[in-house]
This record gives structure tokens, sequence and C-alpha cells, in this order.
């Protein structure tokens, strides 16, 4: 499965009640550290079929990161049943994001 791009206006139906846990990363175009884990991201997506995994783009979304206290950018939020389960921020390698979502999922 890969990676599904979510809107403010979409996030509640989305990500909030999503039946199964979504990994959300908040990201921007011009944010090094988030061009360098994008491809982690899109791989690690493919590989799991029972999380969802979406993308938000915060300079076009602002509401969802600013909701979620996102401070600094990569950040992944784990939502299960509607609320947050589990935060990383930056980036980070392909084995320790599959560690952080076996931990949380």
């Amino acid at each position: 499965m890969s990676t599904i791009a979510v809107t403010d206006d979409a996030f509640e139906a989305d990500v909030l009640n999503s039946d199964k846990p979504v990994i959300v990363d908040f990201w921007a175009e011009w944010c090094g550290p988030c061009k360098q884990f994008g491809p982690v991201y899109e791989e690690v997506s493919n590989a799991m079929g029972d999380v969802t995994f979406a993308k938000v783009n915060i300079d076009e979304n602002p509401e969802a990161p600013t909701k979620y206290g996102v401070r600094g950018i990569p950040t992944m939020l784990m939502f299960k049943n509607g609320e947050v389960a589990a935060m990383k921020v930056g980036n980070t390698t392909k084995g320790d994001f599959e560690a952080w979502i076996k931990d949380n999922a």
C-alpha cells in the first residue's frame, strides 16, 4: 500500500475515522530532512498492509499540524481509534521507523 495525501478537510474521514492505525507524516516541500525521509516512508508503506500511511503538507494544510502540536518536521503521528497513540519527530532510518511502528501499532 502506498501513501495517501490528506487535506485538512479530509483529515477526520481519512485519519480519525479509520478502522485501522494511521501514520501521518507532516512534511513540507522545502524541508531537507523531509525529502531524505520520504523514500523511507514510501518503502515502509509499501511493505506494511495493516497500517494506513498518510502525508499532510503543512504549508497547504495548516489546521491539522496546529491542532496536534506539530512543531518540527518531519513529524509522524500514529492515530488509533481517532486518538494520537505515538509521535516520532525527525528523520530516521528504515529500521528505526519499522520498529517504532511495530512497537505502537
